[in-house]
């Protein structure tokens, strides 16, 4: 899944980026090509550590797996070792793969098909940057997923690589990173429009569903969840963010002390 997610951002960000930009257009994001080294760098540095650390682990041995008890998982994350539905795993896949296909809807938008360049380019930078915080902390926690600690979950399941890689939730963050994104791009482009209500009840709720589904698939636990969504939602939002208009940067000090005011 992860292969498929950065080949996909790829494709994306090349196809896209051979749409030409129309002159004389208004745009609400501006690039400055140190700011975007900066993030891709950070996004390609995440990534990096995050696949050295991954082909360094090992999946648990037998031993290792009798040795966990169910008490050592808090009482808030339990409930997800009691949970085995495929229907549910099924349902979150979809989940992810719908969510991929949500900034290609700015393709058929007149006012922003003119800007598709930059919108593919911020894209590529949330799921460059979201997908390596992601695999950093699975590779760095390992923690074990809740069906390790569940009798009746495939003992071959158990010692999978993938057993081990519970914190955070990949296809929640994923859902809300792209959810977030296209929400926060249509915000930007259409601020007046009568659907933002809508627009932002769907990026919300999508990956809420998602993480619900991967609980009750026992795949993740709450906490898993919760974090995935905070991530995903976090680079969605703000990698747009940082992007549109001019920022007021304002230094300040003296002997009360000193900061550094930034106004968007």
């Amino acid at each position: 899944m992860r292969r498929t997610i950065i080949t996909l951002t790829a494709a994306v960000l090349f196809q896209l980026s051979l749409v030409p930009s129309v002159p004389g257009q208004t745009s609400p994001y501006q690039l400055k090509w140190k700011e975007e080294a900066a993030i891709l760098g950070m996004g390609g540095i995440t990534l990096g550590i995050g696949h050295h650390l991954r082909s360094n682990m090992v999946p648990f041995t037998e031993e290792e797996v009798l040795s966990l008890q169910q008490k050592s998982v808090s009482s808030f994350d339990r409930v997800a070792v009691e949970q085995n539905s495929p229907k549910a795993y099924h349902a979150s896949n979809y989940f992810l793969r719908a969510s991929f296909a949500l900034p290609l809807l700015f393709l058929s938008e007149k006012q922003a098909r003119h800007d598709i360049p930059k919108i593919a380019l911020l894209y590529g930078e949330t799921m460059l940057l979201n997908s390596g915080l992601t695999l950093l902390a699975k590779s760095s926690i390992q923690r074990p997923r809740p069906y390790v600690y569940a009798p009746e979950a495939d003992p071959a399941s158990k010692l999978s690589l993938h057993a081990r890689s519970s914190f955070f939730s990949g296809h929640t963050s994923n859902v809300a990173a792209n959810t977030f994104f296209a929400a926060k791009v249509f915000s930007d482009y259409y601020p007046d429009s009568k659907w933002k209500p809508v627009v932002w009840g769907i990026a919300a709720t999508a990956p809420a569903i998602t993480g619900y589904l991967r609980v009750r698939a026992g795949k993740h636990y709450p906490s898993d969840v919760i974090c995935g969504y905070a991530a995903g939602a976090l680079a969605g939002y703000f990698i747009p963010h940082l992007h549109k208009g001019k920022k007021n940067v304002q230094v300040y000090g003296g002997a009360g002390g000193a900061g550094v005011w930034v106004e968007f």
